[in-house]
C-alpha cells in the first residue's frame, strides 16, 4: 500500500532510499538500551556505594575510577548516535558544511563493514561476560543482593545493542544496495 508515493511503513528521513520505520526505531532504541547503564556509571562515579566489596570495592573508587566512567560514558553514547547513520543522510553522503568532502557519496562498505564489526564485538562481549562460567560475574566482590539486581537492570539493555546494531546494518546494506541499481 502506498500513500503520498510512500510505501506504508517507511519514512522519509531524506536519505537516497526510504528508511524502514523500524529501522529509525531501531537506531533510537541502540542509544535509549545506553543509558540505563551510563546512569548507573555516573551514580558509581559519584561515590554512591553501588556494591562492590573487597578488592573490587576498592579498585572502584577514587578520582581515576570515575574519570574511566565518564570517558566510558561519553564513548558509549557517541558509539550508539553513530547507529542514526545507518538511517539518516549522513550516513550516505558526507555532510555539506565537511570543507572539501562535503556532499560526497560515501562508499556503503565504508559503513557496513565497521557497523557490522560493531554488532557483532559487541555482542560477543556481552556473551563471553554473561555466558563465560567463572567470568566477571562470579566474582565474590561483584554487586550481590539488592546492587546485584538493580545493576543488572541497568546493564540488561545492553544485551539489544549488538544485534540492533547487526539489523539496522543489514538493512542499511539492503537499502544502499537498491539504491545502487
Amino acid at each position: 500500500m502506498v500513500i503520498d508515493g510512500m510505501p506504508v511503513g517507511r519514512m522519509a528521513t531524506g536519505t537516497d532510499r526510504p528508511v524502514p520505520g523500524w529501522a529509525v526505531k531501531a537506531a533510537w532504541a541502540t542509544v535509549l538500551c545506553m543509558v540505563p547503564s551510563c546512569v548507573w556509571r555516573v551514580v558509581a562515579g559519584f561515590g554512591v556505594d553501588v556494591g562492590f566489596t573487597g578488592l573490587l570495592g576498592e579498585m572502584y573508587r577514587g578520582p581515576a575510577f570515575t574519570f574511566y566512567l565518564w570517558v566510558l560514558n561519553v564513548v558509549s553514547l557517541a558509539a550508539a548516535s553513530l547507529t542514526f547513520g545507518l538511517v539518516r543522510p549522513w550516513g550516505e553522503r558526507v555532510p555539506s558544511w565537511i570543507p572539501r568532502v562535503g556532499g560526497r557519496r560515501i562508499p556503503p562498505l565504508a559503513v557496513i563493514v565497521p557497523a557490522f564489526l560493531g554488532g557483532v564485538t559487541v555482542t560477543a562481549l556481552c556473551a563471553a561476560v554473561t555466558l563465560t562460567p567463572g567470568g566477571p560475574l562470579d566474582n565474590p566482590d561483584f554487586p550481590g543482593g539488592a546492587a546485584g539486581v538493580i545493576m543488572g537492570i541497568c546493564y540488561a539493555p545492553l544485551l539489544a545493542w549488538g544485534p540492533l546494531v547487526m539489523a539496522l546494518t543489514i538493512a542499511y546494506a539492503r537499502r544502499r544496495r537498491s539504491s545502487a541499481s
